[in-house]
């Protein structure tokens, strides 16, 4: 049983995962409330398995409010050339001194796709396989999304931090 403090801590880590996901505070609101709703009745039967699959939940919501516009930036992102320099590794992260608002301020400035791409792999640890799928693109094409969008981010963080 987690305490109360822990309980908004874990609201305010979904809301925030909806939003970066949708662009949109508003639409995070809903989904967020959505997955909670669904983890904290007493009388499921899976309530306790539901709450650890809170996360899996907000992502399904996210990428489903915005399909068409994910999958509209996923053809802007194939159109472009493919960049040229390596893809960081997979244990690459934002440097470590940016605050939450720079971060969300740096991935929001992403287009949808390749920040979804980050988002799912990087931050959320997704296996490509099944980003692929969440996102309904090619593995091949979500990677070069992920390259540009940490690329994308890396210069974002380093312009606001001076």
């Amino acid at each position: 049983m987690e305490t109360l403090e822990q309980a908004k801590r874990g609201a305010c880590d979904l809301h925030w995962l909806a939003a970066l996901l949708t662009g949109c505070h508003e639409a995070a609101g809903g989904i967020s409330q959505q997955a909670i709703e669904l983890t904290d009745d007493p009388n499921a039967f899976f309530s306790t398995w539901m709450h650890e699959w809170s996360r899996k939940l907000v992502i399904a919501k996210a990428l489903t409010a915005i399909r068409r516009d994910l999958a509209a930036s996923a053809r802007r992102t194939a159109l472009r050339p493919a960049e040229t320099s390596a893809i960081p590794p997979q244990s690459w992260m934002p440097d470590t001194g940016a605050t939450k608002s720079e971060l969300e301020q740096a991935l929001l400035s992403i287009d949808l796709f390749p920040r979804a791409s980050v988002l799912l792999l990087v931050f959320e640890a997704v296996p490509l396989k099944d980003a692929a799928i969440l996102l309904d693109v090619d593995p091949e094409l979500l990677r070069r999304a992920q390259g540009a969008a940490v690329r994308e981010l890396t210069t974002n963080l380093a312009r606001m931090r001076g």
